[in-house]
C-alpha cells in the first residue's frame, strides 16, 4: 500500500476522479492513458508513481467509485423513516438525484451500469471490485427491508436477502433499458414494479 503525503492523496484522487468522468463517457477500453495524462495535467512518470497500469488504475477508480458510492447511501439514510420509506428514498435517487431534484439521478452515472458487461471479460481484479461493491450495496438493502419487517412497513414473508437483489438487478436492468431509449420511462417502471414487490413481500425467481 502507498504511504502518500497529503499532496500526493489529493495528486491520486484528482487523476482517479478525471479518469473516472471520462470513463463515464467513453468507457474503460476506449479510454487511452494519453487521454487520462492530458485531461488530468499530470505527466506518465507521476501517473506510474501511484498506478502500476492501466488495469491499476481502473480497480481504484473503482474503489474509489464505491466508497464514494457508500457514503452518498449513507446520507440518505439519515432520516427517521420507516425501513421500506428508507429504502424507496434509495431507489427513487436512481431516478432523480436527491441532493439535485431538477437532475437525472444515480443511474445516470453508474459505474456498474457503465462497466460492468465490458470489464466483466477483461479484467478479473476490475470485476471483483464490482462484485463486491453490488454485494455491499444489497447487503445494505436487505438491512433496510429487514428493518422495515421489524417496524410493519414491509410483509414478514419476504426474504430480505433475495428481495434485496430482486430489486438491484430490477434497477440495473431498467437503467440499461434508459440508456437506450434514452428516457427515463424504463426506471419509472422499475420504481413502482418495486413499490408491488415490496407491498406484498415476494419475489420472483431468480
Amino acid at each position: 500500500m502507498l504511504h502518500l503525503t497529503p499532496k500526493a492523496t489529493a495528486t491520486r484522487l484528482h487523476i482517479l476522479k478525471t479518469g473516472e468522468k471520462l470513463v463515464q463517457s467513453r468507457g474503460f477500453s476506449g479510454l487511452g492513458l494519453q487521454q487520462i495524462l492530458q485531461a488530468a495535467g499530470v505527466p506518465k512518470g507521476s501517473f506510474y508513481h501511484y498506478f502500476a497500469s492501466k488495469e491499476a488504475f481502473g480497480v481504484a477508480m473503482l474503489q474509489q467509485y464505491m466508497v464514494d458510492y457508500a457514503a452518498r447511501f449513507e446520507v440518505l439514510m439519515r432520516a427517521s423513516d420507516s425501513g421500506r420509506a428508507l429504502l424507496l428514498r434509495y431507489l427513487d435517487a436512481w431516478i432523480t438525484d436527491p441532493a439535485h431534484p431538477d437532475q437525472p439521478g444515480w443511474a445516470e452515472g453508474c459505474l456498474v451500469v457503465k462497466l460492468s458487461a465490458e470489464v466483466a471479460d477483461l479484467s478479473e481484479d476490475m470485476r471483483l471490485v464490482l462484485a463486491d461493491g453490488i454485494t455491499r450495496i444489497t447487503d445494505r438493502m436487505a438491512a433496510l427491508i429487514a428493518a422495515g419487517q421489524a417496524d410493519g412497513s414491509v410483509p414478514a414473508k419476504a426474504d430480505p436477502q433475495g428481495l434485496a437483489v430482486v430489486l438491484y438487478q430490477l434497477l440495473l436492468g431498467a437503467a440499461v433499458m434508459a440508456k437506450v431509449t434514452r428516457t427515463r420511462a424504463p426506471l419509472d417502471g422499475a420504481a413502482t414494479a418495486a413499490r408491488l414487490l415490496l407491498a406484498c413481500g415476494d419475489q420472483p425467481n431468480t
